[in-house]
């Protein structure tokens, strides 16, 4: 073993990626993408088959990420950006105050922008935020000039390079072309650049925490060159489309290029395909890249390395594209633990089946730190459902989990424990219902089963519950109410 770190806790290093969907990982047997080196992450390690984000966008979900708390006690029930983050107990600060050199490269995501959120260093990189290239009323100390490091880097090696020169909106999901400078450029290969750089200049005498995070595969989708190439031409499979959603488009939303809805050109939406499947292939290569690396500092075995994505990507599913929505595409996320080292006596190559959420994810960490879960966060640990021991496996769990978004007309609230899934969208009482043992790709809404109403009824009761006393006033006498105002966040949390 490494003298450096004999003896000592464990590395932490902590993978995020941006808006990809729960499948695509080739050892699911995925028909196009090809995941090697997360595929032996999963196979040597426990995959979480039922993971989620409760509020499947990037601020309400770093929000859970951060702090370990669900989204109605971090506040953040929808998408809005310049909220501050004025959050007391993090992730990153309690890793810190226990004695590990903490660090955080490429996407927080957080606001201000450069507020550290407990990390001792941040090498940022948020992608194009429309908030921070705004050129008429936005403050000096944060335009994107002053707080990106990877564009700053980037107009080092590239003079007068900037994010906008493919032509693609940071939205597009449905508009796509190959990144045009080297590959070495790219904010992917940047980003474990710097985590790299990283484990040089880190303390030798402490634990570190590395939270590596990527900002693709969310569009813009801007494979390099070789890795569009490897999916330009496969045969890809239709995206599901259920009997209840949309069958034609007469707006023509499918023609807008940052739609969240509509039938797209397929030619067009092939194209977007293959250089999101080609993102995810990118980043998979430099993960392993950043393996081979952590290896050669001899800290590999010493590493517990968890990953996942803040949201998924809806992908045409259902004529839907993007995210916020309650379906699997797009709150269904990939969740893998590794432990090489033995750390922890995970059940190597176990599949968990229970459902868990981001905001396991500090409690969770904090436990493989020996450190102490602070008595705030509302998360749980989740080593005893991937332990080899199977007694420990078996003890309760959540039943369920409550999902939500504030998105306007489709403001939606879900229910799932992975087998089974009711929605509700409070703007307009639409409800849904879908068997996902059954029904995994939630074609058939079962919501007016007679059969089923018995089920229905528990998990519309389950909502009931969840929404007792919100502000909003969604549930009066014990019942759902339609058309209250929703809000993206909470009150408690809103500046005066």
């Amino acid at each position: 073993m490494n003298p450096t770190t004999e003896s000592k806790r464990p590395n932490i290093l902590l993978i995020t990626v941006d808006q990809m969907r729960f499948d695509c990982l080739s050892i699911l047997g995925h028909p196009i993408v090809e995941t090697p080196n997360l595929d032996e992450l999963a196979r040597t390690g426990v995959r979480f088959d039922h993971a989620y984000s409760a509020t499947p966008t990037c601020v309400p979900a770093r929000a859970a990420i951060f702090t370990g708390l669900k989204q109605t006690s971090h506040g953040r029930v929808g998408y809005q950006e310049r909220v501050p983050w004025n959050y007391q107990t993090t992730l990153p600060g309690e890793l810190a105050k226990s004695g590990y050199h903490t660090q955080c490269v490429g996407k927080m995501h957080v606001y201000p922008a450069r507020s550290l959120l407990g990390f001792h260093n941040v090498v940022l990189h948020d992608g194009y935020l429309h908030y921070n290239r705004n050129k008429h009323n936005i403050a000096v100390q944060e335009h994107y000039d002053e707080v990106d490091d990877y564009l700053q880097w980037l107009r080092g090696q590239v003079p007068g390079a900037d994010l906008l020169d493919l032509g693609l909106d940071c939205n597009a999901s449905t508009v796509a072309r190959p990144w045009t400078l080297p590959e070495h450029l790219h904010p992917t290969n940047w980003t474990v650049n710097q985590s790299v750089d990283f484990l040089r200049r880190r303390d030798p005498s402490k634990p570190f925490f590395l939270w590596m995070s990527f900002v693709r595969p969310h569009s813009p989708l801007d494979p390099p060159q070789t890795y569009f190439d490897m999916y330009k031409d496969a045969d890809f499979p239709e995206p599901v489309v259920g009997e209840w959603a949309m069958k034609e488009d007469p707006g023509l939303n499918g023609f807008n290029p940052v739609t969240s809805q509509g039938i797209v050109p397929k030619r067009r939406l092939k194209t977007a395909m293959a250089a999101y499947y080609a993102l995810i292939t990118h980043i998979d290569h430099q993960i392993g890249r950043f393996l081979q690396v952590l290896s050669e500092y001899g800290e590999r075995e010493n590493t517990i390395i968890m990953f996942t994505s803040d949201h998924g990507e809806l992908l045409g599913d259902h004529h839907l594209f993007r995210k916020s929505l309650p379906y699997e595409g797009s709150a269904h996320i990939p969740f893998i633990v590794n432990d090489l080292g033995g750390h922890l006596n995970l059940a190597s190559g176990f599949v968990a089946s229970e459902v868990i959420e981001l905001r396991d994810i500090m409690p969770s960490l904090l436990d493989a730190a020996s450190t102490e879960i602070p008595g705030s966060v509302e998360g749980k640990s989740i080593w005893n459902l991937a332990r080899a021991n199977k007694e420990l496996r078996e003890n309760p769990w959540r039943e369920y989990l409550h999902g939500e978004h504030e998105q306007g007309i489709k403001s939606n609230h879900w229910v799932t424990n992975g087998e089974e899934k009711y929605i509700w969208y409070s703007q307009t009482g639409e409800e849904q219902f879908f068997d996902l043992v059954e029904d995994p790709s939630e074609l058939h809404n079962l919501i007016h089963q007679p059969e089923l109403q018995e089920r229905i009824q528990r998990w519309r009761s389950a909502l009931v519950h969840e929404l007792k006393g919100r502000e909003e006033g969604y549930v009066q006498d014990d019942s759902l109410v339609v058309g209250c105002t929703p809000v993206a966040v909470l009150s408690h949390l809103r500046p005066e």
